[in-house]
């Protein structure tokens, strides 16, 4: 049974592997000239002391094909599963080629399992092979860019460390459930991209933030934690730096003295202590004056902060990895159920 699946996924084994293959060869070919102009740029810097520039700068030259690569990576899973997972079964079903092994003596547990785990293997595998390249190449990338893409944003996170691994199980094993269902390849591709495309929005969103409890804390508004100070129509957004640059960000408003959550500070503010003073144009450029903190905190304003820290970031693959393992169990045993009792 295991020389039937492997000479039946030949095929796209092959299609696989050589996108994985052209991908590496890429990367290695550009990889160690990304690093080195890295390493002599920071050299450089170091002896004239404008190491945050040359970092913006090599971001900025870099940062499209940083984000396309974690683009293509987060795509790897999502392409397994409807290109690997779907049509497993379904293309099976759709030509009667089942009954074929069923009348001989495998079993259709048999046959399911073994075609579960050495395709969802090779999906894993495949994965793991991508996210590795991509995070090699993108190191330094990674490194000039930390505080705008640190390891817990959304975008890196997902395309890091062992969750992608979660995302392939998960993705194949969606799209052999999907299979299973219509019985029709293309319906069953179309399903799974739609699906789990719904589930990676879902995640970051909706269910990753509440893995682990947020930490919060309401600060004064100084000019030393200042980040954001924009008058707009109706009042003053405003936001503060967090402690933890590498943090994740999930609120970062204002609140008033009664510690309710309010939209900005009042447009007062812009018009009396915190207005600009033409005649000062380098205070302009700095920020607002001693006097607008001195009014800010004399109303009662405050800046309310709930993040997660940098340190987080390996817990958060675990747990992630953790439910999405529990997801790919749950879509094998209903795939097995389906199989044994449903199908003919």
């Amino acid at each position: 049974m295991i020389w039937l699946t492997l000479r039946q996924f030949r095929a796209p084994a092959a299609a696989g592997l050589a996108a994985l293959a052209a991908l590496a060869a890429v990367l290695a070919l550009t990889g160690p000239g990304l690093a080195d102009e890295y390493a002599t740029g920071l050299a450089s810097c170091g002896t004239s002391g404008d190491c945050e520039r040359f970092n913006e700068l090599f971001r900025d030259d870099y940062q499209f094909f940083f984000e396309a690569l974690i683009l293509l990576v987060l795509a790897v899973p999502a392409l397994l599963g409807a290109f690997w997972g779907a049509p497993l079964v379904a293309r099976e079903l759709e030509t009667g080629t089942h009954r074929l092994v069923w009348n001989q003596s495998i079993t259709r547990t048999r046959w399911l399992a073994v075609k579960l785990a050495v395709v969802g293997a090779a999906a894993v595998a495949v994965t793991e092979g991508a996210v590795l390249a991509a995070a090699w190449w993108s190191d330094p990338v990674q490194q000039a860019a930390s505080a705008e893409f640190h390891r817990l944003d959304p975008m890196p996170f997902a395309a890091r460390g062992i969750v992608p691994m979660a995302y392939a199980a998960f993705a194949f094993t969606l799209g052999v459930t999907v299979g299973v269902l219509a019985r029709r390849t293309l319906p069953a591709m179309a399903v799974t991209l739609a699906v789990f495309a719904a589930v990676q929005v879902a995640m970051p969103m909706l269910v990753r933030p509440h893995l682990l409890p947020a930490e919060e804390s309401t600060v004064a508004i100084t000019r030393d934690n200042l980040q954001q100070f924009i008058v707009t129509g109706g009042n003053v957004q405003v936001k503060v730096r967090p402690d933890d640059p590498g943090g994740w960000m999930l609120a970062n408003h204002p609140v008033d003295a009664s510690g309710r959550e309010v939209a900005g500070l009042p447009q007062s503010l812009a018009a009396g202590a915190c207005a600009p003073r033409p005649a000062e144009d380098l205070v302009e450029r700095m920020g607002p004056g001693d006097e607008c903190f001195a009014e800010i905190a004399r109303l009662g304003y405050k800046q309310h902060v709930r993040q997660h820290s940098g340190d987080r970031f390996w817990a958060f693959q675990w747990l992630e990895t953790g439910v999405f393992a529990a997801l790919t169990a749950g879509l094998a045993g209903f795939c097995f159920f389906w199989v044994r009792r449903r199908l003919s």
